[in-house]
């Protein structure tokens, strides 16, 4: 009889969430205090994010949907830790009594577009209809060719990939690391630029999430990865200040190299008008004043009113050229 501690795991039925899930258990089982003395239950949900795939996101609730009923299975003890995608995770989240855990880390975090015809997002004929989900995303595609339709395009990335090989869109837009996490990136037309899709806070990032005060944090310390908590924690900590939610049209980037420290931020209005572009640099040890000096300089540019204004869109989410 086994007599192994047993941590269980809550994450979304998804593809992508378990092979998250996966990557999570494949580290963990490299440190041997972990594996000599641990075992794991993965325990599946299905979040509202995942049953109303057809809705707009930012209609009911934002990527928090993809994560709440995993976060409530930890505060009522059915699960001891949940493992999500960053930047689902909202930077001021419901639930205070609950932590990031463990950062594992970073995977590359550039967006890519796939397309039918093997046509970039520069190449794609005026009038292709591109898919997306993501606010940010519309307003940068709009931002660099407004002859370009966008059509709201929901679902997991097997649906996603299977709507756009049927033809109801040209070309889609996703994450390049939730592609190589699916080892589906060999579909990959394009890997889009930085300079015109600087990503989302928290891209490409793994969380392992539990109660505060948990022993969590103590048994995956060796687990954790430094700097993916340090530039994840910038990049949260912008969209804290400015009061934005993970569903607003806003880019945030931090980089680290050795001792320095550099956070990139863009903010974009529906139409795919910059608000805000600029980027501000400090070292490893003041990266949470230079965030947070970031967060107050968009404040004030562009205006607390104006930015809470802009985790909605008021008209339709799909877009056609006039």
């Amino acid at each position: 009889m086994s007599n192994l501690e047993k941590i269980t795991i809550g994450v979304r039925e998804s593809k992508l969430a378990l092979a998250q899930s996966d990557i999570f258990l494949r580290e963990a089982n490299k440190i041997d205090e972990i594996k000599n003395n641990y075992s794991f239950e993965v325990k599946t949900f299905k979040t509202k994010g995942d049953i109303f795939n057809t809705h707009r996101l930012d209609q009911i609730g934002g990527k928090g949907l993809f994560i709440k009923e995993i976060e409530e299975q930890i505060i009522a003890g059915n699960v001891d830790i949940g493992i999500h995608s960053l930047k689902d995770l909202p930077a001021f989240g419901e639930f205070s009594d609950l932590e990031i855990s463990c950062w594992l880390k970073r995977n590359d975090t550039h967006d890519a577009l796939i397309s039918n015809s093997g046509k970039g997002i520069l190449e794609l004929p005026a009038g292709s209809v591109i898919g997306t989900s993501s606010i940010r995303r519309r307003a940068q595609v709009l931002n660099l060719r407004t002859d370009l339709k966008i059509k709201l395009l929901r679902g997991n990335v097997d649906t996603r990939l299977k709507k756009l090989k049927d033809g109801q869109y040209d070309a889609i837009i996703l994450s390049l690391a939730g592609m190589q996490r699916l080892n589906v990136d060999d579909l990959i037309t394009e890997v889009l630029p930085f300079e015109n899709f600087l990503p989302a806070a928290c891209q490409g990032a793994i969380g392992i999430q539990s109660k505060k005060n948990s022993m969590n944090k103590k048994i995956f310390s060796k687990l954790n990865h430094s700097e993916t908590q340090i530039v994840c924690s910038a990049e949260r900590e912008v969209l804290k200040v400015i009061k934005a939610n993970c569903n607003s049209p806003v880019s945030v980037q931090a980089v680290l190299k050795k001792d320095e420290f550099k956070i990139s931020c863009e903010l974009f209005d529906h139409h795919g008008k910059i608000l805000f572009k600029d980027d501000k640099f400090g070292t490893t040890k003041n990266y949470l004043d230079v965030s947070q000096s970031l967060g107050k300089l968009i404040i004030e540019t562009v205006g607390q009113n104006k930015i809470n204004k802009l985790d909605k869109i008021e008209n339709d989410f799909d877009y056609s050229p006039e």
